[in-house]
């Protein structure tokens, strides 16, 4: 009788794993190449971005919606539990990750690219070169060598590379400017000689076409390199580790199965993934081919 008993159990158990586990995979609408998944993208990398799910859903049933924010605002997001896919310059740390934790979810972490960090000024500005320990003087409030300093976002990844860099916690208040995008930078910086923008390279390699213009009137500037030279973010000095300032790019995946997250980060960090990436003007993390048509090529074709 007791055996009976064990057997009934067994397979109630059986039962139960197997309804929860079919309940799970028919709450996933989306598969690794199909479905729909919105994926958070620090705004100083979206136009790459951007570029890598136009080519996707060119060949692929599946429809993804990306939402620049900045690292911050992901961050949050992704520790609350209220997206579960995104985009950084970073991994989050122990705390940030908590929640995932808690449902034994390990993250799938894609590493895809190398992005420069851009210093720019007018160009109708005298040559200008910089010297990282000057920034991290200006940031600590200990040097007045720059008119003005001026970010993207007080929350963005740009900021955090260089707070980290000068180990302090607040931005000085004066000098230091903030807007909301990457072009809005470019455009004060061109508005505004003596002014000094900081942006990821992709913002101006890679310009939207009616913003050209705008971009044409900035230059890069030379950045003092770590073998002691002066260098711009060029996707050699990049590689080669000669140029200061970069960061990784990485997929983070925390959906926890086998969806769209996992194909598109497949996709990104492969041949065709990785010629966007090349052609966009940073750096993949394997050399590709150079034959890709990418989104001003296409927007021209089109019209």
């Amino acid at each position: 009788m007791k055996k009976v008993y064990l057997v009934i159990a067994v397979i109630a158990l059986f039962v139960g794993v197997f309804s929860c586990n079919k309940k799970d995979t028919a709450s996933n609408t989306d598969t690794i190449l199909t479905g729909k998944v919105t994926i958070l993208v620090d705004e100083t990398i979206l136009p790459v971005i951007e570029d890598q799910v136009m080519v996707f859903e060119s060949q692929y049933n599946a429809k993804i919606k990306l939402v620049g924010k900045s690292e911050t605002e992901i961050v949050k997001l992704l520790s609350e539990g209220k997206n579960d896919l995104a985009i950084l310059t970073r991994e989050l740390t122990k705390g940030e990750g908590y929640f995932f934790v808690k449902k034994k979810i390990n993250p799938k972490v894609t590493t895809f690219a190398t992005d420069g960090i851009a210093f720019i000024s007018s160009k109708s500005d005298a040559d200008i070169k910089i010297d990282l320990k000057d920034v991290v003087a200006f940031m600590k409030g200990e040097s007045n060598k720059f008119s003005g300093l001026v970010f993207d976002n007080g929350n963005s990844s740009t900021v955090k590379y260089f707070k980290d860099l000068a180990k302090v916690d607040k931005l000085p208040t004066k000098n230091i400017y903030s807007f909301n995008t990457n072009n809005e930078v470019i455009k004060f910086v061109a508005d505004n000689p003596g002014t000094i923008g900081v942006v990821g390279v992709n913002w101006l390699t890679q310009p939207m076409p009616d913003f050209e213009e705008t971009v044409d009137r900035v230059s890069v500037l030379d950045v003092k390199a770590n073998n002691g030279t002066f260098a711009k973010p060029t996707q050699d000095l990049i590689a080669s580790g000669i140029y200061p300032a970069t960061r990784e790019i990485k997929m983070l995946n925390y959906q926890g199965y086998s969806g769209l997250g996992m194909g598109f980060a497949s996709f990104v960090a492969g041949e065709i993934g990785q010629r966007i990436i090349l052609k966009s003007g940073l750096v993949p993390v394997r050399m590709p081919g150079r034959n890709i048509i990418i989104r001003k090529e296409i927007e021209k074709k089109n019209k």
